[in-house]
């Protein structure tokens, strides 16, 4: 007899790479919980307010903190579900170990990249549809060469990487991505010990 392990979607990449849209599509087709970085950091702005860049990055640290602990709360649980961050290796890559050897889990990781340039511009173009505690105009000379690299080094957590080029949103293969995830979801299991 075989017995499940929960299976973990991480989506991550750098900001503005369409990693929420991606996310949130794969919560609504797979009916799984959807755990944001943003999501917890723009209650903690509405909360404690927000000022300047100093400020933000503080709430960056605390936002990862807690979405590590509520991933571990449905790891706890034998919980699957989604997780989406700019997750950055090598810091997020041991967090992820130390969850994975006290709670195992498989990993089906989502690398969202795009085309540097295209990245800036609509990192610059959302800057005013998005919370005002992420000060992202402010982060715009800090962040451009980081953008214009256009992809992150992945997490070394195994599991599946998946690579997800999201320059051409509308060229984006959601069935084959959806398909993917479905049989990598279907196939895990574990020895029934």
């Amino acid at each position: 007899m075989t017995m499940h392990t929960p299976f973990v979607i991480i989506v991550t990449g750098l900001p503005a790479t369409g990693k929420t849209t991606i996310a949130q599509w794969l919560a609504d087709q797979l009916h799984l919980p959807l755990l944001r970085k943003d999501a917890i950091k723009e209650i903690l702005f509405d909360t404690l307010g927000w000022s300047d860049r100093e400020w933000s990055r503080k709430l960056s640290k605390a936002s990862i903190a807690v979405l590590f602990s509520l991933m571990e709360v449905q790891l706890r649980a034998g919980q699957s579900f989604i997780s989406e961050s700019n997750f950055m290796h090598p810091r997020d890559t041991e967090d992820f170990l130390c969850l994975h050897q006290r709670h195992p889990f498989t990993a089906f990781q989502i690398l969202c990249t795009c085309d540097g340039p295209t990245l800036v511009q609509r990192f610059m173009a959302r800057s005013s549809e998005r919370h005002p505690g992420h000060v992202d105009a402010n982060a715009l000379n800090e962040l451009t060469p980081i953008l214009l690299q256009g992809r992150i080094v992945p997490l070394e957590i195994g599991g599946t990487l998946y690579e997800l080029d999201t320059t051409d949103f509308s060229s984006i293969d959601y069935k084959k991505l959806l398909h993917a995830v479905e049989t990598a979801l279907a196939t895990r299991c574990q020895p029934n010990p």
